[in-house]
């Protein structure tokens, strides 16, 4: 199970910092999640500190994919030698299923969110300077269920294998506590979409504009209209890759 959880982490993250326009600070974000410091990856990887350092203020040219790779393998080497905190994580989240979760899928090719949102008959509430970002999947949850069901922890659920994705909250009145939720959590959605609102919380906009993370609100009548929508970006991304 381990190795498993290894081999799909390590892909997800590689792609992840590949595939943004700004890679540094993904490769910033990772370093973070695994609690490592930039002197201790430095050594890992045989550099000098202020390489990681250039590379994560984007001073320095966008990394190539070898050295992206070896980048990653070192965060997990360090990870599994100090006690796989993170990989144990990630491994409690691929057993782990919650009824909160109502459909969760990997595209095959990355999605842009302005087809997400015009899928999900979206409108953007905050960052919509973002629209052309790149999304590797999405996660629809359950706002009630969540509140009732998940601890803290569980949130990284809602993340699944990559933060590049769109996380869609259901039956949310305000769209407030979903935010918050987000405001928290180290790992972060690549996007928030909110459905079934019915008096929109202010809090929610500043939020989502303070942590830079796109809010859409998704007018399609029921939820199971919103899935089914979500459902035909399967194709449309099987059509990308091919």
């Amino acid at each position: 199970m381990v190795e498993t959880v290894k081999e799909l982490i390590m892909k997800r993250i590689i792609g992840e910092i590949i595939l943004s326009d700004t890679p540094g600070e993904i490769m910033r974000r990772w370093r973070e999640v695994f609690g490592i410091t930039q002197l201790d990856i430095a050594e890992k990887l045989g550099i000098s500190p202020s390489v990681i350092s250039d590379y994560e203020g984007g001073r320095r040219k966008s990394p190539g994919a070898t050295f992206i790779r070896r980048f990653v393998v070192s965060l997990i080497d360090i990870d599994t030698l100090t006690g796989g905190r993170v990989l144990k994580q990630f491994s409690s989240l691929v057993r782990v299923s919650s009824d909160a979760i109502l459909d969760l899928y990997e595209f095959p090719s990355p999605i842009t969110l302005k087809d997400v949102v015009k899928m999900v008959d979206g409108e953007f509430l905050a960052c919509d300077y973002l629209a052309e970002k790149k999304l590797l999947g999405y996660t629809v949850v359950d706002s009630i269920r969540a509140i009732l069901t998940m601890s803290g922890s569980d949130f990284l659920q809602l993340v699944g294998t990559t933060t590049e994705r769109a996380i869609i909250f259901t039956k949310t009145s305000t769209g407030r506590s979903p935010m918050v939720a987000v405001r928290v959590t180290l790992l972060k959605p690549a996007a928030v979409i909110l459905h079934g609102v019915t008096h929109l919380d202010r809090i929610a906009i500043e939020l989502a504009k303070a942590e830079h993370i796109p809010l859409i609100l998704s007018r399609k009548p029921s939820v199971d209209d919103l899935i089914k929508s979500l459902h035909a970006l399967h194709s449309k991304s099987s059509l990308v890759e091919s």
